[in-house]
């Protein structure tokens, strides 16, 4: 039995110019018709094809396909389907871990609007940081913007992230820093180095608690005022810089409004 190429298209549901790109790397070789130039297609090259689709299906590109169906030895072959299990075994796992990410950002944002300005004492998260904007200027050395990149793609697991220091807590200054932050799981998982300017900020005693901020350049160690009241009325000292990630913006009451988590290590 032949095909014609439209036959060919329509049962396996791929294109003519798909077809014709198979025929092209020595895939299927359709006999002409030298009367009218029709191509025609027997079971054979219908094999082949159904091959080609079996292989694309698990992620392989076009070209790679080709080859495989047609010029792939036996080693060959072996090698590019553990190097395409090993790829497909990466990508699962990192779909795992944006699942994981996703969820626990969906928790911190249900819960943040009802920590708003309620002290507690915890443990900080063990995390690992990198700065580079104080107050509104970016550390724009050369030298750091690969490392500044890549902190970008580390995101989402890397969440935004600040650090406010003591004096500007006790309303001697106003200064700031932002940069990311990832806790110590994903470090282990990305593989970051930990070395300067990429530091280590270990769990350690705080104050949490949660505020938020609304309206462009608003944010100010002022908002933070309601902690030093608390730690001043429990009789807690301030032992560092106040630490925390932005969980998200929205719109509320007409502006942009950042609701912020944080932590200040006492003793």
């Amino acid at each position: 039995m032949r095909y014609k190429i439209g036959d060919v298209a329509r049962i396996l549901g791929i294109s003519a110019d798909l077809l014709r790109y198979y025929e092209k790397k020595g895939v299927v070789t359709p006999q002409k018709d030298k009367n009218n130039d029709y191509r025609y297609y027997d079971t054979w090259d219908i094999n082949f094809l159904i091959d080609c689709l079996w292989y694309k299906n698990f992620g392989f590109g076009i070209p790679q396909v080709a080859y495989m169906v047609t010029e792939c030895y036996h080693g060959d072959l072996v090698s590019l389907l553990e190097e395409k299990h090993s790829e497909l075994k990466a990508s699962l796992r990192r779909q795992q871990l944006l699942v994981e990410r996703l969820k626990k950002h969906l928790e911190d944002v249900t819960r943040v609007k009802d920590c708003i300005g309620v002290c507690d004492i915890v443990q900080s998260p063990d995390v690992v940081c990198y700065l580079n904007r104080f107050n509104y200027t970016y550390d724009n050395r050369d030298e750091l913007h690969s490392l500044s990149r890549q902190w970008l793609e580390y995101m989402p697991f890397a969440q935004r992230y600040f650090e406010i220091p003591q004096d500007g807590l006790l309303g001697e200054g106003d200064d700031y820093a932002w940069g990311f932050s990832l806790s110590m799981q994903y470090v282990e998982e990305l593989g970051v180095a930990v070395k300067p300017p990429v530091v280590r900020s270990p769990s350690r005693l705080s104050i949490h608690s949660a505020f938020k901020s609304s309206g462009k350049n608003a944010f100010t160690p002022r908002h933070l005022d309601f902690i030093m009241d608390f730690a001043e009325k429990g009789g807690y000292k301030i032992t560092g810089r106040a630490k925390g990630n932005l969980i998200c913006s929205v719109l509320e009451d007409g502006e942009s409004t950042g609701y912020f988590e944080v932590w200040l290590p006492i003793e």
